[in-house]
């Protein structure tokens, strides 16, 4: 998962993440550090932040570009 580096590429504190999704910093470095499985809709709230796509941030693709949204 590539949740560290996107958030460190944009210059983004573990803080300022977890405020955003209202959960607290700690669960947020939990994700990062893979100690705790990231929720879909966290996943979700994720790739829209930082205008990607879910499989960019899993490691499933190395094209950051986001999907077109459906009708």
């Amino acid at each position: 998962m590539r949740l560290k580096d996107i958030r460190e590429d944009n210059d983004i504190t573990q803080k300022t993440l977890s405020e955003y999704l209202n959960i607290k910093q700690n669960t947020y470095s939990q994700y990062e550090t893979g100690q705790r499985q990231l929720p879909i809709e966290t996943l979700i709230k994720l790739a829209i932040y930082f205008d990607t796509s879910t499989d960019y941030i899993l490691g499933l693709t190395d094209v950051p570009d986001k999907y077109p949204r459906s009708k």
